[in-house]
C-alpha cells in the first residue's frame, strides 16, 4: 500500500486486545460494560465489542445514537445533557430501542415528561469534581428533589446516578487517579444513601473514564463502567500511565516533505486538520502535539516502531507538522519517508480524519457529521 498523504491507521490486534482487557475486568468485577463509542465512531469496530459479549453502549450525541441504532444496537445511553430541541429524534429512537438519557434540571425533566411519546430511562448526572456538567455532588437536596420529579413522571424511569470523572485526565499519575476514583465512589455512595432514606431503591451507579478503567482493578462498588478512549488509547493516556506504549493502537502516517539540519527538525504533511491542536506537556515542561515513530518499512501493513526518544511534534499549523528529531535519528530520515504520529487525543484525530485503515489495508468508515 503506497501512502501519498496523511492516513490514519489502526492496529486491529491491539484494538481487540484493549477491548478484551477492559471487558475481562468488567466481568471479573461483575459490572455492566457499556463502552463509549465516541472514540472509534465506527459500526465495524462496534462488531469487535460484540465478540466480547457487549450489548449496551454509550454515545455522545443523538446523531451517534441513531447511527449505532441503525447498526443494530438496542441499548444506548446518550451521555450528554438532553438537548430538548432534538425531541423528535428522541421520540423516534425511544420507539425503537432502550434509550437512556441524562438530566440535571427540573426544566428538562418536565419537558421530557410532557413531550415524550415513549418511555425512556433517565439518569441524573452528577458532577464529582470535573466541573463540566451535572448537579454538584454536595447538593443532596437537589438530587433527591429531581429524583422525586422523575419518579412521579409518566414517561420516565429513574435509573440512577451517572458521572464522568473528567479530572482524572489532569492527574499527575496512577496514585492520584486511584484517589480520584475512591473519592468519586464515596461521593456517589453518599448520594445513594440519601436517596434510599427518601424511599428510592435499586439506584444504579454508572461511571466512565479511561484513566480509571485502565488503572483501577476492581469496579464492584459500582454497577456499570463507560470508558471509550481505551479502544485506541493515545499519547495523553500513555503519559498519564493508564496504558503502555504498545497499547496505543492508532497512528497517522505522514510523508516527510522537508528537513532542516540546522535546527534538527523535519516537516511532515500532517497538521492540525489531521491531528487536531490538542497538546500535552511532558514532565520537563515541553509542550508536544504528538509522539513520533518511524514506519517499519515502506509497506503500511508493517506498521510503526517504537517511539523515537527525545523526538516529538513541536508545532502544527493547518497542513504542516513541525517535528523535533533527536540527532541519533536525523540522518536516517529522508524526504519522502513516512513518519507515524501517535496523536495526543485519538478521539479528535478520528473525528478529523473521517475514517481509518487497518494495517492490512481494510478501510473502516466512521459516522458522518450530522
Amino acid at each position: 500500500m503506497f501512502i501519498t498523504k496523511p492516513a490514519l491507521f489502526i492496529d486491529t490486534g491491539r484494538v481487540k486486545r484493549n477491548i478484551k482487557r477492559i471487558a475481562d475486568k468488567a466481568r471479573i468485577s461483575g459490572v455492566v460494560f457499556r463502552p463509549h463509542f465516541k472514540t472509534h465512531r465506527s459500526s465495524e469496530i462496534g462488531e469487535f465489542f460484540k465478540e466480547e459479549g457487549v450489548v449496551s453502549i454509550t454515545v455522545s450525541s443523538m446523531d451517534m445514537a441513531r447511527y449505532f441504532a441503525d447498526s443494530g444496537w438496542k441499548d444506548i445511553t446518550v451521555a450528554f445533557p438532553v438537548n430538548i430541541r432534538e425531541i423528535d429524534v428522541i421520540n423516534s429512537l425511544a420507539g425503537k430501542i432502550s434509550l437512556h438519557l441524562l438530566a440535571e434540571s427540573e426544566q428538562t425533566v418536565n419537558f421530557l415528561d410532557n413531550n415524550l411519546l415513549y418511555s425512556v430511562d433517565l439518569w441524573i448526572e452528577i458532577d464529582v469534581g470535573s466541573g463540566r456538567t451535572g448537579i454538584d455532588y454536595s447538593d443532596e437536596e437537589a438530587v433527591v428533589k429531581l429524583a422525586g420529579l422523575i419518579r412521579n413522571s409518566r414517561k420516565l424511569k429513574f435509573s440512577g446516578l451517572l458521572t464522568h470523572a473528567g479530572h482524572t485526565y489532569r492527574a499527575s499519575g496512577n496514585e492520584e487517579i486511584k484517589e480520584i476514583y475512591r473519592d468519586m465512589v464515596d461521593k456517589l455512595y453518599k448520594l445513594k444513601e440519601s436517596l434510599r432514606r427518601n424511599g428510592f431503591a435499586d439506584i444504579a451507579l454508572s461511571v466512565g473514564d479511561t484513566p480509571t478503567a485502565g488503572i483501577v482493578a476492581d469496579f464492584s462498588e459500582v454497577d456499570e463502567i463507560r470508558p471509550g478512549n481505551f479502544v485506541f488509547y493515545d499519547v495523553m493516556q500513555y503519559l498519564l500511565g493508564s496504558c503502555k506504549e504498545d497499547d496505543i493502537a492508532v497512528g497517522v502516517a505522514c510523508p516527510v516533505v522537508a528537513k532542516y539540519g540546522g535546527r534538527g527538525e523535519v516537516v511532515v504533511y500532517g497538521g492540525a486538520v489531521h491531528l487536531s491542536k490538542e497538546r500535552v506537556s511532558l514532565k520537563n515542561g515541553t509542550v508536544i502535539y504528538g509522539m513520533v515513530s518511524q514506519a517499519n518499512s515502506d509497506n503500511a501493513e508493517d506498521g510503526w516502531g517504537k517511539v523515537l526518544k527525545n523526538s516529538y511534534v513541536r508545532a502544527v499549523s493547518q497542513e504542516h507538522g513541525v517535528i523535533r528529531i533527536a540527532e541519533e535519528y536525523f540522518d536516517k530520515i529522508k524526504i519522502g519517508d513516512l513518519l507515524y504520529i501517535l496523536p495526543v487525543h485519538s478521539c479528535l484525530t478520528v473525528n478529523l480524519m473521517g475514517g481509518f485503515l487497518s494495517l492490512s489495508g481494510r478501510y473502516f468508515k466512521v459516522m458522518s457529521h450530522g
